[in-house]
């Protein structure tokens, strides 16, 4: 089986499961491959948007209902979590809808919010908002990065695209770490 006809079978899922679990990259690939017409940008949008919901609703109630088993103790733990803690006591409202923007706070902050008093109505439906929105930009970056590539090296393989792609996605992810590292968030 090609690579094309791997992405066109089973890319939506990929999508939809990379987003639930890690994020950006995954997001970002869709958008790559919408770009190729192996995927319609819109099902790609909507499975990165559809994945981050539900990886975020499903860390949420991690933190609201499994709060006392060991690993969920730990993630609460982590001294990133005083950050998530005061950001969300100054900004609820705010912090809910943008902390898939913030580098390194994307899967410990719904756990987190899970713990506190917000309600689970209010937590759904700025997620449901900040889904969309994020799965639309990472798609988009991905499509625009994908025709930026065609305009600079010419039309490639898919191979070497998606190779492309990744280095530039890790790059991005890289980055990420780094500005979280010097504690700018």
């Amino acid at each position: 089986m090609s690579l094309e006809l791997l992405i066109e079978n089973y890319g939506l899922i990929a999508i939809f499961l990379g987003t639930a679990i890690e994020g950006e990259t995954a997001a970002f690939l869709g958008g790559v491959a919408a770009h190729r017409h192996l995927l319609s940008y819109l099902t790609a949008s909507l499975a990165a948007s559809a994945g981050s919901f539900a990886g975020d609703q499903m860390f949420f109630f991690l933190g609201r209902y499994l709060r006392r088993l060991s690993f969920v103790q730990r993630i609460i733990e982590k001294p990133a979590v005083a950050r998530v803690n005061g950001l969300l006591e100054r900004h609820p409202i705010g912090f809910i809808f943008a902390f898939r923007f913030l580098p390194g706070l994307r899967t410990i902050s719904p756990v987190v919010i899970g713990t506190t008093t917000v309600p689970t109505t209010t937590f759904l439906l700025l997620n449901v908002a900040a889904a969309m929105v994020w799965g639309q930009l990472f798609t988009s970056v991905g499509y625009i990065f994908g025709h930026g590539v065609e305009q600079l090296l010419g039309h490639l393989s898919l191979h070497l695209h998606l190779i492309i792609a990744m280095a530039a996605a890790l790059l991005l992810v890289f980055a990420g770490s780094v500005v979280r590292r010097r504690g700018s968030v």
